[in-house]
């Protein structure tokens, strides 16, 4: 039989990343290419402990069907916590408990976009939430990075040039893949551009308490006095992955249809791990916690890049990133980037991902290739930097 697919996923392909992964089932494989936390970093003692006393104490709670915005002692601490950072006004704002930071991007992409309308983002993106967006037949536009974030003179020209810009969406801090941080200033120029041309900004920001370089930048959403930036975050980087707990802080209204489009999507996220969440987010040392996490992170970071300055081929360039998962090298212009990165898995049983699996359109060009340094030991840092210096060196030199 001849199956014909949806206009919304006839054109969607399995994730670069995904497909990346399967060569690391080699076992000689060291693979560099995917987005874990470490596996150091989850609290595993104290996560058994709160299971244990939850399903001892009040396992019908843990078991039972709950409420699509969220376990409601979770979401009272979430809006006191994002309160204090800026990212949560009482005034205006309502928050949910998403499968995810990305069913948060997705469902707010559902709730405010037809088909036709413009979503502006950075380019490169985060492969999931792009994926997310192009499954609503929106037009997907892309706009250039520099250094300290999205280039605000092609933003601009970017409004003015496609119809129905309704969304920008942002990865402000240590951006996926490239692991750069949105500077101030951007960030102020960005939301006064929002006002001006009347869209809204999707805030992501899963990595935003793992800076382990540097200085805390404001969020984009503690400058909104109008109402116009929604906040997604996970606790998927700071205690599991797995619980797939994610929350969005936005205007009530824009809440109130997300908790409508929730309910017909999963009817609510796992009340086990909101519960989990909201104990050990409440009965720990947060900063305690969160210090031990940025530290794993600085070591492992540190790590990579000292084998990229002292071991790559001076003509990989690279951005050293503040905090989050990831490091963006690029290749000079005359290396062919999927050419290089087959043969580092191929030849060299190094798994990185190219570039171009983080692009806007099929077509766009990229020399770069993203490198992870959360998931892979340290050990396996040492050996797999060494080989990939040498390969970088054996090819560009």
């Amino acid at each position: 039989m001849e199956y014909k697919f949806s206009d919304k996923v006839s054109k969607l392909h399995a994730s670069a990343i995904r497909e990346i992964l399967k060569f690391t089932a080699d076992p000689e494989v060291i693979s560099f290419a995917a987005g874990n936390p470490a596996p150091e970093a989850f609290p595993k003692e104290r996560i058994a402990e709160i299971s244990a006393e939850l399903f001892r104490d009040d396992p019908i709670l843990a078991l039972q069907y709950s409420i699509t915005e969220g376990y409601t002692p979770l979401r009272d601490f979430l809006k006191g916590w994002m309160k204090e950072k800026g990212c949560f006004h009482p005034e205006f704002d309502d928050l949910i408990i998403t499968s995810g930071g990305q069913q948060a991007n997705e469902l707010s992409c559902k709730v405010l976009l037809n088909e036709g309308d413009t979503l502006l983002c950075e380019s490169p993106s985060f492969i999931g939430s792009l994926n997310a967006f192009r499954s609503y037949n929106v037009n997907l536009v892309g706009v250039d990075m520099e250094d300290d974030g999205i280039d605000l003179e092609k933003l601009e020209a970017a409004v003015k040039a496609n119809k129905n810009v309704k969304i920008l969406y942002l990865i402000p801090n240590f951006q996926n893949p490239t692991g750069r941080t949105m500077s101030l200033a951007k960030r102020k120029a960005v939301y006064e551009l929002a006002c001006r041309y009347d869209f809204i900004i999707l805030e992501d920001d899963p990595y935003g308490e793992l800076r382990f370089a540097g200085t805390n930048v404001p969020t984009i959403k503690s400058l909104d006095t109008e109402g116009r930036v929604i906040y997604s975050s996970t606790f998927s980087k700071l205690i599991s992955s797995g619980f797939r707990t994610g929350y969005v802080s936005a205007p009530a209204p824009i809440i109130q249809k997300i908790v409508v489009c929730k309910q017909v999507a999963d009817v609510h996220s796992n009340i086990w791990a909101q519960v989990v969440s909201h104990r050990f987010m409440t009965t720990v040392d947060r900063e305690a916690h969160f210090n031990k996490l940025r530290d794993i992170y600085r070591e492992k970071c540190d790590l990579m890049c000292s084998y990229i300055d002292n071991g790559f081929s001076k003509k990989i360039t690279y951005t050293k990133p503040e905090g989050g998962l990831f490091i963006w090298c690029t290749l000079p212009d005359s290396c062919d980037m999927n050419a290089f990165c087959t043969k580092a898995v191929q030849e060299y049983k190094i798994a990185v991902v190219p570039g171009n699996s983080f692009s806007i359109k099929e077509d766009d060009v990229s020399h770069s290739f993203r490198l992870n340094y959360s998931t892979p030991t340290n050990e396996q840092i040492k050996k797999g930097m060494d080989i990939l210096a040498r390969m970088t060196r054996d090819m560009l030199d």
